[in-house]
């Protein structure tokens, strides 16, 4: 009978068990990559948001306007960081009829949403997601921050998981300003 040699480290870290789990774990990597910025295409779904003042908004009433809705919450880094890029896209786009309604992640507590929405004087609308309600109409929204740019005809145009790029945010607003 042969002599059987001792695995070595690299054949010990390498099992057929191991090999199936980072494959696993490759392919969800890839899929998520591949979502993370993605055209859509699909209908917005019709929802109504309650600020942080109270004010209800009918998604639907938006209807002939670009419209960002985006999902965050106050303890998210990447979240904080694209503020600026939000407030400057309102300021920009605003008047040609660009709406932007940030929606706080259910778990965000309203104490801090409220705090930081005054803090960083955000000239846009703030709604609470009490209830996971929208993130669920927006098709379980779990990651942040998530980003949807909603066509004047009530299409989703694009979805972004992450940060969004400033500069293909413009372009496509533009787009969809001049159309």
């Amino acid at each position: 009978m042969p002599e059987q040699l001792p695995l070595s480290g690299v054949e010990k870290r390498f099992t057929p068990y191991r090999f199936i789990v980072l494959a696993s774990l490759l392919s969800v990597m890839v899929v998520i990559s591949i979502n993370a910025i993605s055209p859509v295409s699909i209908k917005a779904p019709d929802v109504t948001f309650t600020t942080i003042t109270g004010k209800k908004i009918a998604l639907k009433a938006l209807r002939g306007k670009p419209v960002i809705v985006t999902f965050w919450a106050t303890d998210c880094p990447a979240c904080v960081k694209e503020i600026p890029d939000l407030i400057d896209l309102y300021r920009q786009y605003h008047k040609q009829g660009l709406e932007i309604i940030a929606v706080a992640m259910y778990y965000d507590p309203p104490n801090h949403v409220v705090s930081m929405t005054e803090d960083r004087q955000l000239p846009y609308d703030v709604a609470l997601d009490l209830k996971a309600e929208h993130a669920h109409a927006f098709g379980e929204v779990l990651l942040i921050p998530s980003t949807f740019l909603i066509s004047p005809g009530g299409l989703i145009d694009l979805k972004i998981t992450g940060a969004f790029d400033q500069a293909e945010m413009k372009t496509r607003i533009e787009t969809l300003t001049k159309g």
